[in-house]
């Protein structure tokens, strides 16, 4: 199985091969289009000139991190917040994992460590960890035993929730749909 996402071809094969622009990207999915946020680790790797290296990252100037994320077009809406979140992510996978992103999929035992697991890195909360559960899942094929348990609602077959659930602009809309309406039942709820 391969991530196949309304984004640039490039992009969408630098999240299926490469494990931190998959994780950095979905650190990256939040008060700014999907699209974009997915598309930001092919920018990154555009302005460094090579593929992302969680080492390289982590030990990377703060200040000069920040000038990368900001050039325009900035790689996402705060680029001062999120290059400083990216150089935390990256630290902990350089400490943690080896530099390997992939390592905090492939030697678990089961969904919840997974999640668990997810859930620890810096910038993802429970919610966060359980659209990457189900995105791993369901577009990679990462399924260790309890993985759909794990990612909760957002690992249901079928459903519209999250990215997990994008493979294309009419798939995207539904998201979309979905999102809006959960907005407007929260707010008449109030």
């Amino acid at each position: 199985m391969t991530l196949s996402l309304p984004i640039d071809p490039e992009a969408n094969a630098l999240l299926n091969r490469d494990p931190l622009a998959l994780l950095i990207a979905m650190l990256l999915d939040q008060q700014i289009p999907l699209e974009r946020a997915f598309a930001a680790p092919h920018g990154l790797v555009e302005r460094l000139g090579h593929d992302l290296d969680a080492g390289e990252l982590a030990a990377y100037d703060p200040d000069a991190l920040v000038e990368i994320f900001g050039r325009r077009p900035a790689l996402h809406r705060f680029p001062k917040a999120m290059a400083k979140r990216v150089q935390e992510l990256c630290r902990v996978v350089a400490e943690r994992y080896d530099g390997d992103a992939g390592r905090l999929w492939s030697d678990v035992r089961d969904g919840d460590g997974l999640r668990d697991r997810v859930a620890a890195l810096p910038g993802f909360g429970d919610q966060k960890a359980r659209i990457f559960v189900a995105l791993l899942g369901k577009g990679l094929d990462v399924r260790p035993e309890g993985w759909r348990e794990a990612a909760g609602a957002y690992g249901e077959e079928g459903s519209f929730r999250s990215v997990a659930d994008v493979v294309d602009e009419e798939s995207l809309g539904r998201v979309r749909d979905h999102k809006q309406q959960m907005k407007a039942a929260a707010k008449a709820s109030r």
